[in-house]
């Protein structure tokens, strides 16, 4: 019996751990290439689409364990790696600033990629799962 409070716990760690993730990688992308495209939030957004389509095919038939891996990856980790809403906060900013140039750029480039990524996770999960 799968026990809510237990998911809970698993959805908390994994996020304090995607937080932390982000946090870090947004600051070595910013240390390293400047602050001219939000490149920590793009290559959040980029690793998670990966990962999560990934991760949705590779629990896929894995039984209740399955669950708590979901909780803990899925929604905690990459819930908390991941952020539309960060960047839709950069879009804003790019577009107040002297680089809305870049806005349509950077956020088709997110979105499109994002959904390539997260196609090729899945993909890729499909071939390295046994066939049951």
């Amino acid at each position: 019996m799968t026990l809510w409070w237990q998911q809970l716990v698993l959805v908390m760690l994994g996020g304090a751990l995607g937080a932390g993730a982000r946090y870090w990688l947004g600051g070595a992308l910013l240390r390293q290439f400047g602050s001219g495209i939000p490149y920590g939030t793009l290559a959040a957004n980029l690793i998670g689409s990966f990962a999560v389509g990934f991760l949705a095919i590779w629990l896929e038939g894995r039984g209740p364990q399955a669950l708590y891996w979901r909780a803990f990856l899925i929604v905690g980790v990459l819930g908390a790696l991941t952020t539309y809403s960060a960047l839709m906060l950069e879009c804003l900013l790019m577009a107040r600033s002297q680089r809305s140039e870049l806005l349509l750029g950077y956020l088709g480039g997110s979105l499109a990629a994002g959904l390539l990524l997260v196609w090729a996770g899945a993909k890729f999960a499909a071939m390295l799962r046994p066939a049951y």
